[in-house]
């Protein structure tokens, strides 16, 4: 026999229908977006792993100092590796023909063997005087096929837009904190147009393989470790990296992994409040519909009966929106994501890969959550004696007096009084307040902290130009300055370690402004606070290709937010180093120094360097953030409009009696509104407060995952931004919870008497 119970939940379901449709929505817009990103991210984390073997993606590179030999690769080989010549040169490019430097680009010779080439648009080049580019450094500059940019002296012509398989995303130093696509591109020439660029500036950089590929990545370390003792002493090692430290190659697998698990979190949270709203709801209803269900337990119905006839509603619009978000998340959602994917990352081109994980972390983990949040709560709620219910007694305990309040004035006593008894909805109000305003400072907070880290950066330059050299050259412009420097890595466990710079500095520098300490030294303010270190700490750093210790006892620490540093007298540095007195690696100077030749510069470090972090974080996630204040403030005014209307429809009996003696609507409103307008309040500025101790938390351990530091910071005007905003939102709905009053008849508080 069909059960009689479901003859109730259409009405129930049109009944409510607003409230319900509202919940819907909001879960299939979540639902869609997050399935999107996992259908985009997992077709693309495919592409990305069989792109090793697709691509021939080399197990690592060196850079000599000068072309090897033949006799060398030779002797190097015979440690079953094989050797690809792989030069490269790295030259200032005018992308729009207006006489001035843009970016650099960095030059290869067409690959045929190793890391191959996925040709994105156009095609490859033929002439002497054209260039295949970088995908997405096309796109952050505007360029297209067909184009014509200016490579140091030589005008080229653009034939194609390529994405090399060694740089999915484009570092132009392994060792910084974020790879650059506005102001470094890499891209490739025919063998007569590389030639053709000459040989200042050249790289001799060599890619090797394996003849049989590692089991796994601590073989593989083992592996590198034993070539590169072999390498250094056959040649002069200017870089090397091996595969698995490879930035260009292994940051693009390992952010987009981390999205993934990132993503999940964030569906599972907001799932559990939406059924904690649902939880509230069906207790009120319980408690409305009390007689009801005591007539019908003691009329034969079970409780597991009544448990899933409450259960009903909540499944299924968790189930149509699971259903319906699934839909949208494999056709329009995934394109978004695949679009934001695209203009993070250099990636050759993918193929949608259906599976059912999606569906299944989607679909049926949502449903589960949902169905345990609320059958918890039922199942205790639903526990009590037909008896019990049939009184509309649901209390705990019979005999519990209501809470004594102060001797406030009425309005405040009452007030207070919907507050605690409302206190179920409120703290959910709470709960997701706080998780919205995670999400909101988490989105407000980053350009800022991303403009003051700039900012930072250049108030803080050592020098307009800091050149590297590859050999000490002298020059006679009298405000250049020379300066020693090398790079240690940290000792730690994982036995990788994170490089260091070290600057050897002249007493009274002109561009190093702080004094130097006579014994010890000073390391910049990001390195301290990455690593916990105080004015007194030994640190203990390692040569970057050998096994050398050196320690440092740390002076001062000082405001120097471009890298992870320690500053030392340049004496103190060449006795430290073993160099010979005079020696230096490269010059500061506020002016270019034209006399240099740019066979002898090996890097030139500018205001473009310094902020390539700032500027490539807001071109990658600059949308992100955006879209996470849109849901931020989105889901509080969700929770505000769902719990507010609960708490309304709770007290329709209530507000109808007030009516009956005189109040008016405005009155009401000042009793009912106004008490969630406190809460709200105080859980806008307990939840900022929440929000900025675990925000801070989340930031130190996710920058800890990355090489390099940028200094936490939160622009004070965010707190009033996000108030201001969240409280316009909550007045939209106290406008839409107002006309809710106004429509309560006074009859209403006539037809419930008991």
């Amino acid at each position: 026999m069909r059960n009689p119970l479901n003859k109730r939940l259409p009405r129930e379901f049109f009944g409510e229908f607003a409230k319900y449709l509202v919940i819907f929505l909001f879960m299939t817009v979540t639902i869609g977006f997050v399935s999107g990103f996992l259908v985009a991210g997992n077709s693309m984390i495919q592409s990305y792993d069989e792109s090793f073997e697709k691509y021939n993606i080399e197990n690592g590179h060196f850079v000599l100092k000068e072309e090897a030999e033949k006799e060398t690769i030779d002797s190097l080989e015979k440690e079953d590796v094989t050797i690809y010549p792989d030069f490269y040169i790295e030259k200032y490019t005018d992308h729009d023909l207006d006489g001035k430097s843009d970016s650099t680009l960095r030059i290869f010779k067409e690959r045929t063997t190793i890391n191959q080439i996925c040709l994105m648009e156009g095609k490859l080049p033929e002439e002497e005087n054209e260039i295949a580019i970088d995908r997405m450094y096309a796109d952050n500059n505007d360029i297209r096929v067909g184009d014509a940019i200016k490579v140091g002296e030589q005008k080229l012509m653009v034939t194609g837009l390529v994405a090399l398989s060694d740089y999915s995303a484009l570092f132009s130093d392994n060792n910084d904190l974020m790879f650059d696509a506005v102001k470094f591109g890499v891209a490739v020439m025919t063998p007569e147009g590389f030639e053709s660029l000459g040989d200042a500036g050249i790289h001799y950089s060599y890619a090797w393989k394996y003849e049989k590929e590692p089991a796994d990545e601590i073989v593989e370390k083992e592996m590198a470790d034993d070539f590169m003792k072999v390498l250094g002493e056959k040649a002069v090692i200017e870089k090397y990296v091996p595969r698995y430290a490879n930035q260009a190659i292994r940051f693009t697998g390992d952010d987009m992994g981390g999205d993934r698990v990132f993503i999940l979190v964030f569906l599972y949270i907001l799932i559990v409040i939406l059924a904690f709203v649902f939880s509230v709801t069906i207790n009120h209803t319980i408690a409305k519909e009390a007689s009801v269900i005591g007539t019908l337990r003691a009329s034969g119905y079970t409780k597991s009966e009544m448990v899933c006839h409450y259960l009903a509603i909540p499944i299924t619009v968790t189930l149509l929106a699971a259903v319906v978000g699934n839909i949208l998340g494999y056709t329009v959602f995934k394109n978004t994501a695949v679009g934001l994917y695209y203009n993070s990352y250099s990636l050759p081109a993918y193929e949608t890969i259906w599976n059912g994980e999606a569906f299944v972390l989607t679909t049926v983990i949502p449903i589960i959550i949902m169905l345990c949040t609320n059958l918890i709560s039922l199942v205790h709620r639903l526990s009590l004696s037909p008896l019990r219910f049939i009184r509309r007694d649901l209390g705990g305990n019979k005999r519990k007096k209501a809470m004594r309040l102060p001797h406030f004035k009425f309005f405040h006593r009452f007030r207070l009084r919907i507050v605690i008894q409302n206190r179920s909805s409120y703290l959910t109000l709470f709960i997701g307040i706080v998780f919205a305003n995670i999400l909101f400072l988490f989105g407000m907070m980053m350009t800022p902290l991303l403009s003051h880290y700039q900012d930072e950066v250049l108030n803080h330059m050592l020098a307009d130009y800091q050149y590297i050299l590859k050999v000490p050259v002298e020059v006679e412009e009298e405000s250049a300055e020379k300066y020693c420097m090398t790079a240690l890595k940290t000792v730690n466990s994982d036995d990788e370690g994170e490089e260091i710079s070290i600057y050897g500095v002249q007493k009274n520098s002109d561009y190093v402004k702080w004094s130097l300490p006579s014994d010890g030294v000073c390391i910049s303010d990001g390195y301290a606070e990455k690593y916990q270190l105080e004015k007194g700490d030994t640190i203990v750093l390692r040569e970057v290709y050998g096994k050398k210790l050196y320690g440092f006892q740390i002076e001062k620490i000082v405001t120097y937010p471009a890298a992870l540093a320690v500053f030392l007298p340049e004496e103190d540095f060449w006795d430290t180093f073993e160099l010979e007195e005079g020696y230096f690696s490269g010059y500061f100077s506020d002016k270019e120094l034209t006399e240099l030749e740019d066979a002898n510069i090996y890097s030139c470090i500018t205001e473009d360097d310094l902020t390539k972090v700032s500027r490539q974080l807001d071109v990658s996630m600059g949308n992100m953030f955006y879209m996470i204040n849109v849901f931020a403030v989105v889901l509080s005014a969700l929770l505000i409009y769902l719990l507010t209307k609960l708490i309304l429809e709770k007290n329709t009996n209530s507000i109808s009696m007030v009516k009956i003696l005189g109040y008016e609507n405005g009155e009401i409103a000042r009793l009912y509104l106004l008490a969630t307008t406190w809460v709200v309040i105080l859980s806008l500025i307990a939840g900022m407060m929440i929000s900025t101790i675990v925000i801070d938390k989340i930031y130190w351990v996710m920058m800890s995952e990355y090489s390099g530091w940028l200094t936490f910071y939160i622009d004070p005007k965010i707190y009033g931004e996000m108030f201001a905003m969240s409280m316009a939102a909550y007045l939209a709905v106290a406008l839409l919870q107002f006309r809710r009053i106004q429509k309560i008849p006074m009859d209403e508080a006539l037809k419930n008497v008991e």
